[in-house]
């Protein structure tokens, strides 16, 4: 259960009678356990210092039959694409106080935002955009609960917070005035969309090197994976010829948003924070998770095993997007980065694709 409060008070010395507007969308992870589960924070771009923090929020998510929030923790949920968006609408009045409207309406949208001033057109796009009416015009005396549902929208996206650009559904209601501005309250809901398996998944295979000096290949099983699988691998060291310092894996999250994304190619993917005033694409590179897998120098012959559990990235993941709506994409990648002792840095990124599995 889900309830969003607001008060509210003078717009520009406008009254508005004391009037709250109360949203509570039902269902719960009890109630809808397929469908609907506990997240620990609203879900954003940001990497979390505490690097525990993603495993305990794995660890609560792998819970089957969570009943209650942990305390302290807020109720947020995360509903599945499935799921219908329903609740009711409470329209509280203080005793002795009235209030004159022309209609009472709930609305559901799918948006696009892009940040100001990081993009030229338009900043946000509605990919959904449904609306109800709750009351004809009339008058308000007493508190009125009403129910609403928005049943059977298709949401082709999942809710994403980027930096430059956002994914997010939200039921947003209305009371209209005449000559004033509407009273408004919105709720954002959160939706994950489950993924399927790709039934061709090959591994990563790779040979690169300086000529005469380095020659390694590496291997990972698959390209493709689940947000709570393991990445398994190895370096093999065919020719060492320079002396390697240490060598560490990171991988990497790249948003490129902008019109025109699915045209561009790529542009701008290899920088951080960079723009093309072109083709006015914006891309932001963000080191999720970095470690050490190797300290010292090889030998011809040596193989570096790989494992690393996507789980412990401290922060949020996402599935691949793949220019959505021509307006943006979310990209990761593994950068596999050798140092020698002169702190010359040799690096290789290969792309992985990212699915969801399951909800939360």
């Amino acid at each position: 259960m889900v309830r969003i409060v607001t008060k509210r008070g003078s717009f520009f010395g406008l009254g508005t009678a004391g009037l709250q507007i109360k949203i509570h969308l039902t269902g719960t992870p009890e109630s809808h356990p397929n469908s609907i589960v506990y997240l620990r924070h609203r879900p954003s771009w940001k990497v979390r210092k505490n690097v525990f923090s993603a495993l305990k929020s794995h660890a609560m998510s792998a819970n089957p039959h969570p009943t209650l929030a942990p305390a302290g923790m807020d109720r947020i949920m995360v509903y599945g694409s499935e799921h219908d968006t329903e609740g009711e609408v409470t329209l509280a009045m203080p005793a002795g106080k009235k209030l004159d409207h022309l209609g009472v309406q709930v609305k559901f949208f799918g948006r696009i935002d892009m940040e100001a001033g990081a993009h030229e057109g338009r900043p946000s796009y509605d990919f959904i955009s449904l609306s109800k009416e709750l009351l004809p015009p009339g008058s308000l005396y007493e508190t009125r609960t009403i129910p609403f549902n928005f049943r059977g929208v298709e949401k082709i996206h999942e809710t994403y917070h980027g930096r430059n650009v956002s994914v997010k559904y939200f039921v947003r209601v209305e009371v209209l005035r005449q000559w004033l501005p509407p009273i408004t309250q919105e709720h954002e809901v959160i939706v994950q969309l489950l993924g399927v398996e790709p039934s061709i998944n090959e591994a990563i295979k790779m040979e690169v090197g300086i000529e005469d000096c380095l020659h390694i290949e590496f291997e990972y099983e698959k390209k493709c994976y689940h947000m709570h699988d393991v990445i398994c691998g190895k370096i093999n060291f065919l020719l060492v010829r320079i002396k390697i310092k240490h060598m560490e894996l990171a991988v990497i999250r790249r948003e490129t948003s902008g019109e025109g994304v699915a045209m561009s190619g790529g542009v701008g993917s290899t920088t951080t924070g960079g723009k093309n005033d072109l083709q006015n694409i914006v891309t932001e590179t963000q080191t999720l998770l970095k470690y050490e897998i190797m300290d010292g120098a090889p030998v011809k012959g040596e193989s570096i095993p790989v494992r690393l559990y996507l789980t412990g990235i401290p922060a949020d993941l996402t599935p691949t997007y793949h220019a959505e709506n021509n307006r943006f994409s979310v990209r990761y990648f593994l950068n596999l980065v050798l140092v020698d002792e002169e702190d010359r840095r040799y690096f290789k990124q290969s792309e992985i694709t990212l699915w969801r599995k399951e909800l939360g």
